[in-house]
Protein backbone atom coordinates (compact mmCIF):
# COMPACT_ATOMS: atom_id res chain seq x y z
CA UNK A 1 0.00 0.00 0.00
CA UNK A 2 2.76 2.21 0.71
CA UNK A 3 3.87 1.80 -3.11
CA UNK A 4 0.68 2.76 -4.24
CA UNK A 5 0.23 6.15 -1.80
CA UNK A 6 3.31 7.28 -3.30
CA UNK A 7 2.44 6.55 -6.58
CA UNK A 8 -0.77 8.52 -6.12
CA UNK A 9 1.85 11.64 -4.05
CA UNK A 10 4.16 11.23 -7.54
CA UNK A 11 0.63 11.46 -9.74
CA UNK A 12 -0.11 14.82 -7.97
CA UNK A 13 2.66 16.60 -9.52
CA UNK A 14 1.50 15.79 -13.34
CA UNK A 15 -1.66 17.98 -12.34
CA UNK A 16 0.09 20.66 -13.97
CA UNK A 17 -1.26 20.90 -17.65
CA UNK A 18 2.30 20.21 -19.52
CA UNK A 19 2.72 16.77 -17.26
CA UNK A 20 -0.56 15.59 -16.92
CA UNK A 21 -0.15 15.56 -21.68
CA UNK A 22 3.31 14.43 -20.93
CA UNK A 23 1.59 11.73 -18.86
CA UNK A 24 -0.80 10.55 -20.86
CA UNK A 25 1.50 10.21 -24.18
CA UNK A 26 3.73 8.56 -22.04
CA UNK A 27 1.44 6.05 -20.86
CA UNK A 28 0.33 5.26 -24.70
CA UNK A 29 3.77 4.40 -25.34
CA UNK A 30 4.71 2.55 -22.65
CA UNK A 31 2.61 -0.26 -23.17
CA UNK A 32 5.07 -3.69 -23.92
CA UNK A 33 5.00 -6.20 -26.38
CA UNK A 34 6.00 -9.87 -25.02
CA UNK A 35 6.85 -13.32 -25.30
CA UNK A 36 4.78 -15.78 -23.58
CA UNK A 37 2.82 -18.27 -25.22
CA UNK A 38 -0.03 -18.28 -22.62
CA UNK A 39 -3.33 -16.02 -22.47
CA UNK A 40 -3.57 -13.91 -19.81
CA UNK A 41 0.46 -14.66 -19.58
CA UNK A 42 1.16 -10.86 -19.09
CA UNK A 43 -1.56 -10.28 -16.77
CA UNK A 44 -1.20 -8.07 -13.52
CA UNK A 45 0.64 -4.56 -12.92
CA UNK A 46 3.59 -3.36 -14.90
CA UNK A 47 5.23 -0.45 -13.93
CA UNK A 48 6.90 1.62 -17.24
CA UNK A 49 9.51 4.25 -17.21
CA UNK A 50 9.71 6.63 -20.10
CA UNK A 51 12.94 7.87 -21.90
CA UNK A 52 12.41 10.90 -24.66
CA UNK A 53 14.97 10.74 -27.14
CA UNK A 54 13.79 13.68 -29.78
CA UNK A 55 11.69 16.52 -28.82
CA UNK A 56 11.00 18.77 -26.30
CA UNK A 57 8.91 16.73 -23.51
CA UNK A 58 10.27 15.32 -20.05
CA UNK A 59 12.07 12.23 -19.22
CA UNK A 60 12.21 9.93 -16.67
CA UNK A 61 8.32 9.61 -15.45
CA UNK A 62 6.95 6.23 -14.44
CA UNK A 63 3.45 4.83 -15.18
CA UNK A 64 1.38 1.68 -14.01
CA UNK A 65 -0.48 0.29 -16.79
CA UNK A 66 -2.56 -3.00 -16.39
CA UNK A 67 -2.71 -6.41 -18.64
CA UNK A 68 -5.89 -8.15 -17.91
CA UNK A 69 -5.95 -11.02 -20.65
CA UNK A 70 -5.23 -9.22 -24.06
CA UNK A 71 -6.30 -5.92 -23.15
CA UNK A 72 -4.16 -3.00 -21.53
CA UNK A 73 -5.27 0.20 -19.79
CA UNK A 74 -4.36 2.75 -17.40
CA UNK A 75 -3.70 1.99 -14.15
CA UNK A 76 -3.24 5.76 -12.94
CA UNK A 77 -5.18 8.43 -15.35
CA UNK A 78 -5.51 9.39 -18.99
CA UNK A 79 -7.12 7.51 -22.00
CA UNK A 80 -5.45 4.25 -22.60
CA UNK A 81 -6.17 1.32 -25.01
CA UNK A 82 -4.35 -1.42 -26.16
CA UNK A 83 -3.78 -5.09 -26.83
CA UNK A 84 -1.34 -7.58 -26.19
CA UNK A 85 -1.32 -11.16 -28.10
CA UNK A 86 -0.43 -14.41 -27.38
CA UNK A 87 3.39 -13.82 -28.34
CA UNK A 88 3.31 -10.72 -26.44
CA UNK A 89 3.33 -7.96 -29.14
CA UNK A 90 1.49 -4.96 -28.08
CA UNK A 91 0.06 -1.72 -29.68
CA UNK A 92 -1.61 0.72 -26.75
CA UNK A 93 -2.73 4.35 -27.74
CA UNK A 94 -2.85 6.92 -25.10
CA UNK A 95 -4.72 10.61 -25.06
CA UNK A 96 -5.35 13.76 -22.25
CA UNK A 97 -7.32 16.57 -23.81
CA UNK A 98 -4.99 16.99 -27.09
CA UNK A 99 -2.10 15.53 -26.37
CA UNK A 100 -2.08 11.94 -27.75
CA UNK A 101 0.65 9.21 -28.11
CA UNK A 102 0.92 5.65 -29.41
CA UNK A 103 3.64 2.64 -28.16
CA UNK A 104 4.60 -0.72 -28.88
CA UNK A 105 7.03 -3.03 -27.63
CA UNK A 106 7.91 -6.32 -26.11
CA UNK A 107 7.15 -8.15 -22.98
CA UNK A 108 8.74 -10.84 -21.60
CA UNK A 109 7.47 -12.51 -18.09
CA UNK A 110 8.64 -9.46 -15.42
CA UNK A 111 10.26 -6.90 -18.17
CA UNK A 112 9.75 -5.50 -21.17
CA UNK A 113 10.71 -2.73 -23.81
CA UNK A 114 9.92 -0.51 -26.49
CA UNK A 115 9.54 2.69 -28.47
CA UNK A 116 7.00 5.26 -28.18
CA UNK A 117 5.80 8.31 -30.15
CA UNK A 118 3.46 11.06 -29.82
CA UNK A 119 2.11 15.03 -29.83
CA UNK A 120 2.01 16.53 -26.16
CA UNK A 121 0.82 20.17 -26.21
CA UNK A 122 1.84 20.85 -29.08
CA UNK A 123 5.41 19.33 -29.37
CA UNK A 124 6.31 16.50 -31.29
CA UNK A 125 8.16 13.97 -28.94
CA UNK A 126 9.62 10.28 -29.06
CA UNK A 127 11.53 7.83 -27.43
CA UNK A 128 12.15 4.72 -25.56
CA UNK A 129 10.00 2.89 -22.46
CA UNK A 130 11.08 0.33 -19.96
CA UNK A 131 8.89 -1.84 -18.06
CA UNK A 132 8.68 -4.12 -14.68
CA UNK A 133 5.77 -6.30 -13.71
CA UNK A 134 5.10 -5.74 -9.45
Amino acid sequence: MAHFSQLLISLADFARPRHLALFAVLAAAALPQAADARAGGYDGIWNVTFATTRGNCSSGYSVPFTVTGTRVSSAGGGRVSGRVNRSGAVAVQVSVGASHASGGGRLARVNGAGSWKGIILGDQCSGTWQATRT
